[in-house]
């Protein structure tokens, strides 16, 4: 078999054995907070709209638990349809005589509650 003859007019074996030295670098600029801020979030190669994507993070995050329920007070609340978690939760700060918490809606275009 007749080996190909690589197509680039560099020597590739030369170019991967340079090593950089610190005056490889003087050229470069130093990035500012001004050039992140400019920067453009990308995801699988793509470039993304408004930075990550996703829910932000909450302040006060819930934590997940593993708890054994009655199988009629499951069905009970998932019969209500989505959302059941939070209504188990809100029932349990109910009957623990905790205040009831407000829910903080924001619109995700623009930050304004909704």
């Amino acid at each position: 078999m007749i080996e190909k003859k690589r197509a680039t007019a560099s020597d590739l074996k030369k170019v991967d054995e340079y090593v950089l030295r610190r005056e490889d670098y003087d050229d470069i600029p130093e990035l500012t907070d001004e050039d992140f801020a400019r920067g453009v979030w990308h995801r699988g190669g793509k470039p993304l709209p408004h930075g990550p994507r996703g829910r932000p993070k909450s302040r006060n995050p819930k934590r997940p638990v593993s708890i054994r329920l009655d199988p009629e007070v499951l069905a009970h609340f998932r019969r209500s349809g989505r959302g059941w978690q939070s209504r188990i939760n809100a029932a349990l700060r109910k009957v623990a005589k905790l205040p009831e918490k407000k829910r903080n809606r924001r619109s995700c275009f623009n930050g304004e509650k909704s």
